[in-house]
């Protein structure tokens, strides 16, 4: 599907697929070491086989990931937003969100967000976690986005659960 964000760019958001293997190891080599530390917690260089299957070959339904790329640039990752349903409580999930540096501050990470709250509806999620630096103010931002577009939704409310992990003294 075809989205604009504010500024009026237009994007082509979709599922991930098993072929996009090649999308989130070139996205991933663009990102800023700071972007980065904020979505691993560490820094990456690259994914693993392993990593790239389990990141790409999804059921759609426990584990659901979007991407936004340039409609006229398909090759040109700027954004994932992943869902994995947690084993132990059927209606909650582990959910992040990157966007690729030049899109920050553009509002693409919201319109993920928002899309990201709707698939997990969809499969009847009512609850998010995520694991993010207490310094991370935007994605704090994303996950109170997100819980509001699952509670305008759902008649029993729901609950956003963060685990904040702080950076190492220097």
């Amino acid at each position: 599907m075809i989205v604009s964000i504010p500024d009026g760019t237009e994007l082509l958001v979709r599922h991930i697929r098993p072929d996009d293997k090649a999308l989130l190891v070139d996205g991933l080599a663009r990102l800023s070491p700071q972007s980065v530390y904020r979505r691993f917690l560490a820094p990456k260089q690259r994914f693993s086989n392993g990593e790239l299957r389990y990141l790409t070959e999804l059921d759609g339904n426990d584990h659901v990931a979007l991407v936004a790329l340039p409609p006229d640039d398909p090759d040109h990752l700027v954004a994932v937003a992943r869902l994995v349903r947690l084993a132990g409580d059927r209606q909650a999930a582990e959910v992040a969100i990157v966007v690729g540096d030049d899109f920050q501050g553009r509002g693409l990470g919201r319109l993920m967000a928002l899309r990201l709250a709707d698939e997990a509806r969809e499969r009847d999620i009512r609850r998010f976690e995520a694991t993010i630096l207490g310094e991370n103010e935007p994605a704090r931002r994303l996950m109170g986005t997100m819980a509001q577009r699952l509670d305008s939704g759902a008649p029993a409310g729901a609950a956003v659960e963060l685990s904040a992990e702080l950076p190492a003294a220097a």
